[in-house]
């Protein structure tokens, strides 16, 4: 009798799993996004996935150095607090996110910023500044192959809520949204190049365009370059908030940093 209980119950985890599993193959099944990488031709995607022909690895190895590099006047290297870079496994994922103690969030370059001129007492690093870049690559390196998990803090929602409402807002002389060119004319061609759906996979990325690597921010003031607006400042908090928006719309999209594009 026990026995038979015990396949009886055996049976029901075996259904239940199973239909947990269509059920999640089902919703991977539908899930239609596409990374930037996906709209590229085969050698730039072959670039990107070659360590050795990478260019952003160039900025990865030099993050390497400034981590165990001493900077500022409490004389200690990242590597002093944090260890091996192998603690940042996931991170870039995560963010952007609230520090503590902070009532807004700050993306993984402020974090990085922040514990230099708090913990390391150094100076700030400018935005797209060669050691800032260098230092997200490496920290965002570590994250690649991980799925985008923002955080579930329930502060995070207005900031969010404001950057999609920054992504449906027309703006600038062409009077264009980000939602009309990256939601409703994803996948279509503007003078010759694909227009992609805008995930935010690649950051820090390498654009052939810019011959080094960028930030999200420049790709963003770029966009608002092209619809003839005028860009936000660099320490903006839309670019934040747009940041934040834009990480929940690629929630469990695989990060891909340093990416490669155009």
């Amino acid at each position: 009798m026990i026995a038979r209980h015990f396949g009886i119950g055996l049976a029901i985890v075996f259904i239940a799993s199973y239909a947990l599993a269509q059920g999640m193959a089902d919703k991977g099944g539908t899930d239609k996004r596409r990374s930037g990488t996906q709209d590229m031709g085969g050698v730039l995607q072959k670039m990107q996935d070659d360590d050795t022909a990478n260019p952003g690895m160039l900025f990865v190895q030099l993050g390497g150095e400034l981590w165990g590099k001493a900077s500022g006047a409490s004389g200690k290297s990242c590597a002093d607090c944090h260890g091996s870079v192998a603690s940042m496994k996931g991170v870039a994922a995560r963010y952007p996110a609230i520090p503590k103690g902070a009532d807004a969030p700050v993306d993984l370059e402020g974090r990085i910023d922040l514990c230099r001129t708090a913990n390391q007492r150094a100076g700030s690093l400018t935005s797209e500044s060669r050691e800032l870049l260098a230092l997200t690559a490496y920290v965002a390196h570590q994250s690649r192959g991980f799925p985008i998990t923002p955080p579930d803090d329930p502060r995070l929602a207005p900031f969010r809520a404001r950057g999609e409402k920054l992504w449906q807002a027309r703006q600038g002389q062409l009077n264009l949204s980000c939602a009309i060119c990256h939601d409703d004319n994803a996948g279509k061609k503007l003078a010759g190049v694909t227009i992609p759906e805008a995930h935010p996979t690649g950051y820090p990325i390498y654009r052939l365009e810019w011959q080094t690597l960028g930030s999200l921010k420049r790709r963003l003031r770029n966009c608002l370059a092209g619809i003839r607006a005028e860009p936000y400042a660099y320490d903006a908090p839309e670019y934040v908030m747009l940041d934040l928006f834009l990480m929940d719309r690629a929630r469990g999209m695989m990060l891909e940093s340093p990416g490669v594009r155009p």
